[in-house]
């Protein structure tokens, strides 16, 4: 999603703070716990300047009407995660292909759960199509993309995970207003401390909101008083991001956009991979770029969706890579490694670090230079 959302492409030490600051220092890590199945770098960690930053903060806190209350219980549990700090400085500029996003956003698997999803949910996703006209299928994509259907939502505490960021400073303007925004979350009682969690980056629930968003968009579809769009059924966060879409110009009755014939011409044109497939696209494409400010990720929402509801796959094939590959070749060339004993992570045509990783070790295996590089001999070699 755009900064404006989400992609922002989101153990105090005992320090001699003053009395006024002495329970959120206490509470804010001395018994912050260790939560399973997370990385080392992603559990607290004693950090003398955050637990001075915290208490810093408490009076911007409470100047913005967050109670005491809600300060001591939600920081009761949380910490420094350097972990999120690695994350945030190690994001790399790293561009895919539409045919490589697309292998992924559109896997065999993907569409499979979706239409699964979209099966078990099709009540609720079609009478939110009714009441905010969203295309049900392109409000399963999303949240298909965002936490494949509820499966990723992430589990990094989001007041650990914005307070670490705003400390940090890099975006500390930004994910302080998350942060605050986060405290209003809880204050309002539509989630506890220990279930408000979500991505590194704070983003949270089945369609991933960052804090300020849900705040602007999150519906309390159940009716029971609570925006919930973490809990195991889904109806909130569906119709929150059917109301995001209509708040940021969905047009009711109006499809995304569509592959092109190769002949064929329309008013708005969009090819993004060079002698790849072309697509007419419309108003309701910018709005799902409002949702993350990419023509790859609108297209996969938008191919998704069209899978979803029973569409086939594009019609028109993507050129060889720069090696001379096509998705085919690069299939069989993971195929053929993983046969070899090199482990390239699946075999999807998407040769992500893992697959370099693999034909590195097969090419010194060989007495190659390591380079990572596939090529078409090398797939003969493993024939």
């Amino acid at each position: 999603m755009s900064i404006s959302r989400r992609n922002f492409t989101l153990g105090l030490s005992a320090l001699a703070l003053s009395a006024c600051n002495s329970t959120l220092q206490t509470t804010s890590q001395a018994r912050a716990p260790t939560p399973t199945g997370l990385p080392a770098d992603l559990r607290p960690q004693l950090n003398r300047d955050y637990a001075a930053w915290v208490a810093s903060f408490r009076g911007r806190a409470l100047s913005q009407g967050i109670t005491e209350s809600t300060l001591n219980s939600a920081f009761r549990d949380t910490g420094y995660l350097p972990g999120v700090i690695k994350r945030d400085r190690n994001q790399t500029e790293f561009t895919r292909t539409l045919e490589d996003y697309l292998s992924i956003a559109a896997s065999d698997e993907r569409i499979s759960k979706g239409r699964a999803a979209f099966s078990r949910h099709k009540s609720t996703l079609q009478k939110l199509e009714q009441s905010y006209g969203v295309d049900a299928e392109i409000i399963c994509a999303i949240w298909g993309l965002e936490s494949y259907y509820g499966d990723r939502k992430g589990d990094i505490p989001v007041i650990s995970a914005t307070s670490t960021l705003a400390f940090d400073g890099r975006r500390g303007s930004f994910y302080e207003k998350q942060l605050i925004a986060a405290l209003k979350i809880l204050q309002n009682g539509d989630i506890t401390p220990a279930r408000m969690t979500g991505s590194w980056a704070g983003a949270m629930g089945h369609t991933q909101f960052i804090p300020t968003s849900y705040q602007a968009f999150a519906v309390d579809y159940t009716g029971d008083g609570r925006r919930d769009i973490w809990s195991d059924d889904p109806s909130d966060a569906l119709a929150s991001t059917a109301a995001y879409l209509e708040r940021n110009g969905w047009s009711r009755g109006t499809k995304w956009g569509r592959e092109l014939r190769p002949s064929e011409s329309a008013s708005r044109v969009i090819q993004p991979q060079a002698n790849g497939p072309r697509f007419a696209v419309t108003g309701n494409f910018n709005a799902i770029k409002r949702y993350n400010n990419s023509d790859s990720y609108a297209i996969g929402v938008g191919h998704l969706a069209d899978r979803i509801g029973g569409a086939g796959p594009l019609r028109t094939a993507f050129p060889p890579d720069k090696y001379g590959l096509t998705k085919d070749d690069r299939i069989a060339l993971q195929s053929r490694l993983t046969a070899r004993g090199f482990d390239t992570g699946g075999a999807d045509g998407v040769l992500g670090p893992k697959s370099r990783a693999a034909i590195a070790d097969y090419q010194r295996s060989l007495g190659l230079d390591p380079t990572g590089d596939p090529s078409q001999s090398l797939l003969k070699s493993l024939a």
